[in-house]
């Protein structure tokens, strides 16, 4: 066993660099196609509750529906809460062959390099990330931006990073339901700070670009 800062025991068969999955354990599912979390369907399952987020935004259903749905919704969630583990049981962050690494509550993106020079992704903001009048939520945008500068700066720096700050310029209307680019570098390291910048194009359309401080965590930190 070991003792975190706070005290906390962690067991070291786990060792969840401050909180999170090994750097290593991450790196290696880039590399490799692991379905052991989840199973080789969970992808088919992953795009269902997304088509049904997609469709619920802007859905304008009879009572009936709502209620039939509800119900529906409500077995399937009993069903699932059955099933409900810690998250270091999850399929979410470790399913590379998957978009957004098979978590839900991100965007869909697509790795396409990760390594010390950067992260180069293709990211799709959906219906269900509308923000108005055809466009993305700036929210949405940031939260893309945050995730894969974090994974940016984890790669640059060989450990697990937590973001510190974030800024995020929008430049011009980030459109729907279209695969866009993502680029995320790290500008430079000093200590367990690491600047990341990051840019959003649509072709060679400039929506948005980020920078961000992000914090390298301590053995244990949470």
């Amino acid at each position: 066993m070991s003792e975190n800062e706070a005290g906390k025991v962690l067991p070291d068969a786990e060792h969840h660099e401050g909180g999170f999955r090994p750097m290593s354990e991450l790196m290696d599912a880039v590399r490799t196609v692991d379905t052991s979390r989840g199973g080789p369907h969970y992808g088919d399952f992953v795009e269902q509750v997304r088509t049904l987020m997609d469709r619920a935004r802007l859905a304008v259903p009879p009572d009936d529906l709502v209620q039939e749905a509800a119900g529906i919704l409500e077995k399937l969630n009993d069903r699932l809460g059955a099933y409900v583990g810690e998250e270091w049981d999850a399929p979410g962050w470790t399913r590379f062959d998957l978009p957004s690494r098979g978590n839900v509550t991100l965007p869909p993106y697509r790795v396409d390099r990760v390594d010390r020079d950067g992260v180069d992704a293709r990211i799709t903001y959906r219906t269900f990330h509308l923000g108005g009048n055809a466009a993305a939520h700036g929210g949405y945008i940031s939260l893309g931006f945050d995730d894969l500068m974090g994974l940016a700066g984890s790669a640059h720096s060989g450990s697990v990073t937590r973001t510190a700050s974030l800024t995020v310029d929008y430049r011009s209307i980030t459109p729907l339901n279209k695969e866009l680019t993502l680029r995320a570098w790290a500008e430079r390291q000093e200590g367990r700070k690491v600047w990341i910048k990051a840019t959003l194009h649509d072709g060679d359309r400039l929506c948005a670009e980020a920078h961000g401080l992000f914090i390298v965590l301590k053995p244990g930190q949470p």
